[in-house]
């Protein structure tokens, strides 16, 4: 008699076994494939994943985020000038020193402001 229960606890203990090792091997392998087709997509470049809202954004950058950070800039900028030219309260401390450091930091943030764009897609088609 205990023969015929071994038996049947190690036919249902394989069949079992086998099931779920079956199904767990189905959901490895359909997992894998979701994973590759994620990869694939995610590797594309802005470009290549959708053409048409890249050169929207695109557009955007250029004609309205450009234009606004250049009023900005320009604000932020005078303002700047402003106040060097008041701490040095009689213009005969003013040398020239401070307008070339001055110019300089006006042409380093209108090279980036123009070239915000260009530094973005730098970034995401690396």
């Amino acid at each position: 008699m205990d023969f015929l229960l071994e038996a049947l606890t190690n036919w249902l203990k394989e069949m079992l076994v086998g099931g779920i090792m079956s199904n767990l091997s189905g959901m490895f392998d359909s997992v894998n494939q979701q994973v590759a087709d994620i990869s694939v997509q995610v590797g594309q470049t802005p470009q290549g994943w959708n053409g048409s809202i890249f050169s929207m954004i695109e557009n955007l950058s250029n004609s309205i985020m450009v234009p606004i950070a250049g009023v900005i800039l320009a604000i932020v900028m005078t303002v700047d000038l402003i106040q060097m030219i008041a701490d040095k309260n009689n213009l005969h401390d003013v040398g020239t020193w401070m307008i070339f450091k001055w110019v300089f930091k006006s042409a380093a943030a209108i090279l980036i402001v123009t070239n915000t764009w260009n530094i973005v897609m730098g970034v995401f088609d690396m």
